[in-house]
């Protein structure tokens, strides 16, 4: 019988424009107290996207079956036509009256410098789900989401014996030394890029050992140079997958954390694990956007193989 993963995070919609040429050159730094600037961007997509929707999106792409759990507005309409489109669960999309879904608008310019302004909007009222809403579950991940969410769905997960990952993400700045322990204590594995594991050991005072020796695995990515994963006093380190071009990173730790779900739920040991996961990023990172591109399980076999030089079953 396959297991049930469900999913606690954001859904956001995504609108990226580019501005064709460099901030520097229209910010004067002996003004940024009195900054009154406008770039003019005459390209813009706009994307479905959410560390949650991400997620699910590339879990349910390996035929895994995923349950994403979210609070979203009424504007949420042609991202549920997408979902039910693809066949994706729907049953635990909540919508909140009179609030927009989460929103990212995004500049960036020629040097690849980044201006975000993030809108929470729905996402603030995600602690009104239940993991006790999901009759069966049989790991769980909780990622960046409305802060009463993410501290009501951990310990939720803990209460109920689901095993979960810890997936803080953009959120870690929302909470202090002392809750981002209490995550931990709780969570059966704490997935971290390495930016966040040193803000997760600054606020929490706690190297990687301890870290890692009050989880089953504390895994840790490192974009171009693969990720390693630290689990019973040793680190296995993974190797990246090749990326067959570089288009755009935004989403790649999402794809990789489904990938850590998916080796999870099939009993994969954390080399294979892990590997799975880095290959799920360098296909997610050849393409614009979070959830533009596709693979079937008979395709990540087949690229698992040429990566790895070893079968992934």
């Amino acid at each position: 019988m396959s297991q049930t993963a469900l999913i606690c995070g954001s859904y956001a919609f995504d609108s990226i424009m580019v501005f064709q040429d460099r901030f520097k050159n229209h910010i004067l730094p002996d003004k940024v107290h009195m900054l009154n600037v406008s770039f003019l961007v005459p390209t813009m997509r706009k994307e479905f996207g959410g560390c949650g929707g991400n997620i699910a999106y590339n879990l349910h792409l390996l035929g895994a079956n995923s349950v994403p759990m979210a609070t979203v507005g009424e504007d949420f309409t042609p991202y549920m036509n997408w979902m039910e489109s693809h066949h994706m669960n729907t049953t635990h999309m909540k919508v909140i009256d009179g609030a927009y879904t989460g929103q990212a608008f995004i500049t960036t310019d020629m040097d690849d410098n980044q201006i975000t302004a993030f809108h929470p909007g729905a996402m603030g009222e995600s602690y009104l789900n239940k993991v006790s809403d999901v009759s069966t579950v049989d790991i769980g991940i909780v990622s960046p989401d409305g802060r009463d969410g993410m501290i009501a769905h951990a310990k939720q997960f803990k209460d109920a014996e689901i095993p979960f990952i810890f997936d803080p993400g953009q959120g870690m700045p929302m909470f202090s030394g002392d809750e981002l322990i209490a995550f931990v204590e709780q969570a059966d594995y704490v997935a971290v890029n390495d930016y966040e594991s040193q803000m997760l050991q600054d606020k929490t005072g706690l190297d990687l050992v301890t870290i890692a020796s009050m989880v089953d695995a504390l895994i840790i990515t490192k974009g171009a140079k693969g990720s390693e994963i630290h689990t019973n006093g040793e680190i296995i380190n993974i190797a990246p997958a090749k990326a067959r071009a570089t288009q755009d990173p935004t989403g790649c730790g999402d794809a990789y954390r489904a990938g850590l779900l998916y080796g999870l739920m099939n009993d994969m040991d954390w080399k294979t694990t892990g590997q799975l996961a880095g290959l799920l990023g360098a296909i997610k990172i050849a393409h614009l956007g979070t959830q533009n591109h596709k693979f079937d399980l008979a395709k990540i076999e087949k690229l698992y193989q040429e990566n790895y030089s070893e079968a992934l079953f």
